[in-house]
């Protein structure tokens, strides 16, 4: 699916910001040691087509898992020209939908490095590792006995775990003092736990993304 997304970012003198992608936080960026906290929303998908949302009709009657507060920490050490990162982030309880709506924890481990650094701009690289409580992979990627009976996917439960495993390259392009184009391909390989949901059709997922960004 193709779709144009709108998103920005106001940084103070002090270090708090505002962001479309993560939510209201504080930040620190020292010469090795970069951190952040912040509160924003968490992500959701529809049982159903629509555009501008994640969601497949493929997922009738497996329910809308409803975007809800989250918490989330950040921190990445150069070491060396290595970039060692770790995000943290939980999703609170939404007490209206009991199979979609538990409160749910989700790890990112990441190394990272510069490839190129020139005229053509400059070509980052990045391994990860996904992981997630019961609850994550339960309501992302599990099958209850009631939406068993309601979609089209049989019963899977889910346990905590390896959620994926990938790596993603991205070039970066200024075009004047305020403005540069980047192009990220990310590329995911469902670790057991999600590959052998039912709701999976692909292990291996890729997708690409081109990024104009203004600063000012």
């Amino acid at each position: 699916m193709t779709a144009p997304v709108l998103g920005g970012k106001i940084i103070s003198p002090w270090g708090v910001f505002l962001d479309t992608d993560t939510g209201l936080g504080w930040g620190y960026e020292g010469n090795a040691l970069s951190f952040s906290a912040y509160v924003g929303a968490s992500d959701s998908r529809k049982d159903k087509n629509e555009s501008m949302h994640a969601g497949s009709k493929r997922l009738k009657g497996m329910g809308e898992i409803k975007s809800r507060p989250q918490l989330g920490v950040s921190a990445a050490y150069n070491l060396g020209g290595v970039i060692i990162g770790a995000t943290l982030e939980h999703a609170l309880e939404e007490d209206k939908h009991k199979e979609t709506g538990k409160a749910f924890t989700h790890l990112e481990l990441s190394l990272g490095t510069n490839l190129y650094e020139g005229r053509y701009g400059s070509v980052d690289a990045a391994i990860n590792s996904h992981f997630g409580d019961r609850n994550y992979l339960q309501t992302w990627y599990g099958v209850t006995a009631d939406q068993a009976t309601r979609s089209r996917f049989k019963e899977y439960k889910a346990r905590a775990g390896n959620i994926s495993n990938g790596m993603n390259l991205s070039w970066s392009v200024p075009i004047n003092e305020h403005t540069q184009f980047s192009t990220l391909l990310d590329v995911q390989y469902l670790a057991d736990e999600a590959g052998k949901s039912p709701i999976v059709e692909q292990r291996l997922q890729a997708s690409v993304l081109g990024e104009l960004q203004y600063t000012f």
